[in-house]
């Protein structure tokens, strides 16, 4: 349709992570983004997701199987939790992604054991982005545009994906990107 996208590859298999990866940029994807973060049971039983933070050098194999079956002027990019059981693991699976040759890394800012209970550990994500050389993108627990701010003061990091927040609030980015330009708006009301 014309319309540039950014597929996410979820699995545990080097082989069959690249050749995805590969044939989707045949029909199109612009950009590859590899999920290490998904904190779902079912996932995780079948290795895929958060579960694989807890080898870091499964997750270099991966990424790089990725980066190295698609065309160097494709993007790949990860995203992961700060850990699985415990966030130990952070920065060794933040370098695994760099290594590998990712472009970016999107961290959620919670193990897999925290789920998605408050608070985001944001802080974790300055010594990441501290660390690394690509670009760094924070997420987790933001709700409106204060948890934004707050988020990109203690990540240090200038992106940030919203996630359940924006289903919560479809018109959060919308907000952001005023308060950022300093415009008014008045945030859709739902009552």
């Amino acid at each position: 349709s014309g319309t540039p996208v950014k597929v996410q590859l979820l699995g545990s298999n080097p082989d069959f992570m690249g050749l995805n990866a590969s044939e989707l940029v045949k029909y199109g994807a612009k950009s590859i983004d590899l999920n290490f973060g998904c904190p779902a049971k079912t996932v995780n039983s079948h290795e895929g997701g958060a579960c694989l933070l807890q080898t870091p050098e499964r997750v270099y194999t991966i990424v790089k199987a990725v980066r190295d079956a698609v065309p160097a002027e494709i993007p790949v990019s990860a995203k992961i939790r700060l850990g699985y059981l415990d966030r130990s693991t952070y920065l060794e699976n933040a370098d695994a992604v760099e290594q590998a040759g990712a472009q970016e890394l999107t961290v959620h800012a919670r193990s897999k054991a925290d789920g998605y209970k408050p608070p985001a550990y944001w802080h974790y994500i300055a010594d990441i982005r501290a660390r690394l050389s690509i670009n760094v993108v924070a997420n987790g627990e933001i709700w409106s545009v204060a948890d934004y701010f707050r988020c990109r003061e203690e990540s240090q990091c200038n992106d940030v994906m919203l996630g359940r927040g924006l289903i919560a609030q479809p018109d959060l980015a919308k907000q952001i990107r005023c308060a950022l330009n300093n415009e008014n708006y008045t945030p859709l009301s739902w009552l």
